[in-house]
């Protein structure tokens, strides 16, 4: 069975519902995850995409910040929701498909603008997050699962328009790479998109400050998909949807496409 899933750091699921159904009935993955959805979950417009087919929802909800769901074709059941770092955020949540993978969709903190937690409570905040995301894949290994979502951290060399320039940039830093590889190590999580796509730029967010985002190219790999290794040998196609971060009224960051035969 082919299976295909896409997340999309969305900004909004209110304000960008016309992308969203876009995406859908255009492109038609049978899960989506979200991120940044802004949205109470009782607000988020499910009958607009359960109209495209996406008749089930697992989702946690915040007014106006955070926010994740999962869209999907197939039926899901809700696997549970973290609070990392214990910051009342929405920032996690699972599901099991019909299959008997455990999606786990994320919005890492972004960690404000200052590598430095003595002086930037938000980056201490994400360094927290991560520390506990490590500790929960370590305390119990993930199997037949995959994690998806906006970890707001461009871990190689090229997943960013500029290395050098970069290395302190908040996302880029040694220190959040560092961080994001002890997670991954954790669960032994296998990178899907840089397994089917080894080589060259791969980016999936544009600033908004760039007014010719397209052409500067000045990007981040910043959303991920991983698998675990009972399965990511049956990923075999990945892409992001570079053409979305130029529909009308788009988020910032493009959707992270991955194709599994289970």
């Amino acid at each position: 069975m082919s299976f295909t899933l896409a997340t999309w750091n969305i900004n909004s699921v209110r304000l960008r519902e016309p992308i969203v159904c876009k995406l859908l009935a255009e492109e038609g993955p049978d899960v989506l995850c979200l991120q940044e959805c802004k949205s109470p979950v009782d607000k988020i417009p499910l009958e607009a995409f359960a109209a495209l087919g996406y008749t089930h929802m697992v989702a946690e909800g915040q007014k106006g910040y955070n926010g994740v769901a999962i869209l999907s074709k197939l039926p899901l059941e809700p696997a549970g929701a973290q609070d990392f770092a214990q910051l009342g955020h929405a920032r996690h949540v699972a599901a099991r498909l019909p299959n008997g993978v455990t999606v786990h969709n994320f919005y890492v903190p972004a960690g404000g603008d200052v590598a430095d937690r003595e002086v930037n409570e938000k980056f201490g905040q994400k360094m927290d997050y991560l520390s506990q995301m490590r500790d929960f894949f370590h305390a119990d290994a993930p199997q037949k699962s995959i994690l998806v979502g906006d970890l707001n951290i461009a871990p190689r060399e090229d997943d960013v328009w500029d290395h050098k320039k970069l290395l302190k940039v908040v996302s880029h830093t040694p220190i959040e790479v560092e961080a994001l590889a002890q997670t991954q190590d954790a669960g032994k999580w296998v990178d899907i998109t840089r397994q089917d796509i080894p080589e060259g730029l791969l980016y999936s967010w544009w600033s908004y400050r760039a007014k010719d985002w397209d052409g500067a190219d000045k990007g981040r790999r910043l959303d991920h998909v991983w698998a675990t290794p009972d399965i990511s040998t049956a990923a075999h196609s990945s892409r992001v949807l570079r053409d979305a971060r130029g529909w009308e009224k788009p988020s910032d960051h493009a959707p992270v496409f991955a194709t599994f035969d289970l």
